[in-house]
This record gives structure tokens, sequence and C-alpha cells, in this order.
């Protein structure tokens, strides 16, 4: 078995631990304990409870994972956020 072989799954964060940590919880009702990649931290990509993610899991330890993608919500900005206008037009 190579070492790229990961498995990846989607789920929701369903708990923000100390240290950049999280709980995740699979598709499949599977809770595992997951930190942020590198390239999120370094991006400044912000993760918060009930974010769908993508976790990369080693098929040797299946209660320990690394998120590398969280996906983007499809919906509305939420209620009572300021509304983006375009900049005044110069004469």
């Amino acid at each position: 078995m190579a070492k790229e072989e990961l498995l990846e799954f989607e789920g929701v964060v369903t708990e923000v631990l100390p240290d950049g940590h999280f709980r995740v919880t699979l598709d499949n009702d599977h809770q595992v304990l997951a930190y942020a990649a590198g390239r999120m931290k370094k991006n400044r990509i912000k993760t918060l409870v009930g974010d769908r993610v993508t976790v990369e899991m080693s098929p040797y330890d299946l209660d320990k994972g690394r998120i590398n993608f969280r996906h983007k919500t499809g919906g509305a900005p939420p209620p009572g956020a300021p509304q983006r206008r375009p900049p005044p037009r110069r004469r």
C-alpha cells in the first residue's frame, strides 16, 4: 500500500476544540477528531460549527483525520448582515 493512499470522507463540524482541532461527524454517522490542514491555516480559512468539510484519513487509524477542504455554503447571507453596495460613481 502506497503512502499516498488516503481515504476521503465528507462530514459536518460538530464541535470546535482547543488548539485547532475539531470534532467532525461524517456522513456515515462516525465521529472523528480532525485538525485543519496547513494550507487552510496559511490561507486563514476559518472553520466553524455546522460547516461542511472534506476529511482525509489514513486507512490505519479511522478515528483521526485532517480537514483539507471547507465547502462553501450555497445559502444567502445571514439576516442582519450588511449588504455590499458598489462604490459611488465619480462625475
